[in-house]
């Protein structure tokens, strides 16, 4: 079976068909979400909805060099530079991902998520990631911590081909606490990246019945672990050295695997001029993230691979439905792109080329309401609305 292909024996659907606990299926159980968690993303949206038209006010500050060449909401800001280039600029960081780093005591990772949160919303734009800077919060200053913390971001930078430049460390004790008193930190990153304008990546090209192409994530990536935590670690009291067979290795092995990093495999897509129309960076939002991008289209999703036994971990045992994973989870795709039919087996021999797995999930379709329409797992969104919903 080519990778490109999915095994209709392994969707989603059919793994959520056998899935019960206590004889009803998961599908249909009111289980924990998100928001019970503690992560109310509509109250962020509501938010945003007040910052962006302040910050958006500041555009007519800079005219020429430093002018926006596009709106908030994309991937990474992006201005001009030049008559021909444009700079890309993302800020991010890791999230709750750093609890397990803290329990773990093991701190030589996840400066690559660090740095893969901010290079892949980068290379969403076109933009080719060139520099970045850390900033680290941290309770105490402890060195062997901090020169961890630097092994990892040193690793992503490898990964991406970029510099750091520098960075800031904050010792703050009275902000942060950790998952142990005295290691409490916090890490996030500025990136910086160069397009040219005509190159920019911005959905307007895409047509009816380009393909939607995934490709593979390494588990959770830095998104839901606040979710993630309630369920395992909270509400089942695993350890996370507790050796789980869906995963083949412990939990806590799972829960820490750094992000990927997708800059080598799409830069060299964009060497060969392949013509790729929109890219998403499936993180928090899942496939929502598509919404960032683009006008006039939505996606008719067919086929999904079969989710990795973290995923299903977390459904299973916080009875969560398949649209409430879907909204939150990458569900095992960490990017999307949409391309013409014709370049879809170059873009796959080149992912699979980089050790990562390729997916023809479906193909957009032409629609004033941007759905998005999962029908293996029977669960649709809409644009507006900003999450999935069940429509069978």
């Amino acid at each position: 079976m080519k990778k490109t292909e999915i095994d209709k024996t392994t969707k989603i659907e059919d793994y959520m068909l056998q899935a019960r606990v206590g004889g009803v299926c998961m599908a249909h159980r009111a289980g924990i979400t998100y928001a019970n968690s503690g992560v109310d993303m509509q109250k962020e949206d509501r938010a945003m909805e007040r910052i962006i038209p302040i910050f958006e006010e500041t555009h007519r500050y800079r005219t020429g060099v430093g002018k926006c060449v596009a709106k908030i909401g994309h991937f990474a800001g992006i201005v001009q530079l030049n008559s021909r280039q444009a700079l890309a600029i993302k800020t991010d960081g890791v999230g709750t991902k750093i609890f397990i780093a803290e329990l773990l005591e093991k701190y030589d990772t996840i400066g690559i998520d660090c740095v893969a949160m901010n290079v892949n919303d980068i290379i969403c734009t076109g933009a080719e990631p060139i520099s970045f800077e850390d900033y680290i919060a941290i309770q105490d200053p402890d060195p062997d911590i901090i020169e961890q913390i630097a092994i990892g971001l040193k690793k992503g930078a490898e990964i991406a081909k970029i510099n750091i430049v520098g960075g800031e460390t904050a010792v703050v004790p009275e902000m942060i606490r950790g998952m142990r008193e005295g290691v409490g930190f916090d890490l996030a990153g500025m990136c910086v990246g160069i397009v040219d304008i005509a190159k920019i990546i911005d959905g307007s090209r895409v047509e009816e019945g380009d393909t939607l192409l995934g490709i593979s994530s390494s588990g959770l990536h830095s998104n839901g672990y606040t979710m993630a935590r309630r369920i395992l670690l909270e509400k089942m009291h695993f350890d996370l050295d507790k050796y789980f067979d869906e995963l083949g290795r412990a939990l806590g092995e799972e829960l820490l695997e750094p992000t990927y990093i997708y800059v080598p495999e799409i830069l060299q897509m964009f060497k060969e001029n392949l013509n790729i129309k929109l890219m998403a960076h499936i993180t928090s939002r899942g496939f929502l993230n598509l919404y960032r991008v683009g006008k006039g289209y939505g996606y008719v999703i067919e086929e999904l691979p079969e989710p990795a036994g973290i995923f299903k971990l977390i459904q299973r045992y916080g009875d969560v439905t398949d649209e409430e994973m879907c909204n939150r989870f990458n569900m095992g795709i960490g990017m999307c792109m949409v391309l013409p039919k014709e370049d879809v087996d170059s873009a796959t021999q080149i992912i699979e080329k980089h050790g990562k797995d390729a997916f023809i999930l479906g193909h957009a379709r032409r629609d004033p309401e941007r759905k998005i329409q999962i029908k293996p797992l029977g669960i649709v969104g809409i644009c507006k609305e900003q999450v999935f919903k069940k429509y069978r």
